[in-house]
């Protein structure tokens, strides 16, 4: 995709120094979940269906936990994070309810989809949406910078989303596991990491970026 600019979620933007302890903590908020889901998939005796609704459990527990570190350790929980705990914990009650491996496979889709659909109307209506939200992140970024920002993450998602779809239907379930951990979160970091080139070109200033929330 020409001028190319997150889970499931966006990633922190590039550094050109160490990251500090709160955007580390943030990022570790984000991911931590994720990495208990898997962890507890992995290590946990018995059945698939067992694992994962174990594996189910202890998501929830963790992205709450997630929740509770972000107000307590950096004042405050990124909308995105609201966002996708609540999903985890919608589809996890649902997994859990009805033993249906389904519902939480399903919850990614739901993500990529409905933040497509909202950065793609936000493009379409001339209202960049994420600058709201990495305003002060991508500081001196030009109006045209940030409608390309936002159109090329809207179909990244859209991306993402029926890639979810094709894996939770053409592979097992501890495969779709593994590519939330190793697939996922690198395929989103490589994508944030290609939309520097094109912020640049367009105005963005490298020195003393702050690192918002990923989520």
């Amino acid at each position: 995709m020409a001028d190319r600019p997150g889970p499931d979620a966006l990633p922190p933007p590039l550094e050109t120094g160490a990251p500090s302890a709160p955007a580390g903590l943030a990022l570790a908020c984000d991911i931590g979940p994720i990495a208990v889901f898997f962890l507890v998939n992995f290590l946990t005796p018995g059945l698939q269906i067992s694992r994962l609704l174990t594996a189910t459990g202890a998501f929830m527990a963790a992205s709450i936990a997630a929740m509770v570190v972000s107000r307590w350790k950096l004042g405050k929980i990124s909308p995105m994070l609201w966002f996708s705990t609540a999903l985890v914990l919608v589809f996890g009650a649902l997994t859990l309810y009805f033993h249906n491996e389904e519902f939480i496979k399903l919850k990614p889709t739901v993500i990529y989809a409905s933040l497509a659909a909202i950065l793609g109307y936000g493009w379409l209506t001339n209202r960049p949406l994420l600058q709201a939200m990495f305003g002060t992140t991508y500081q001196g970024v030009s109006a045209r910078g940030w409608a390309l920002l936002t159109r090329n993450w809207a179909f990244y998602l859209a991306f993402m989303a029926l890639l979810n779809e094709i894996i939770r239907h053409s592979f097992s379930t501890d495969f779709w596991v593994g590519f939330k951990l190793w697939g996922a979160i690198p395929l989103t970091m490589l994508f944030s990491i290609a939309n520097m080139p094109m912020l640049l070109r367009h105005g963005l200033q490298t020195k003393k970026s702050p690192v918002p929330p990923a989520g």
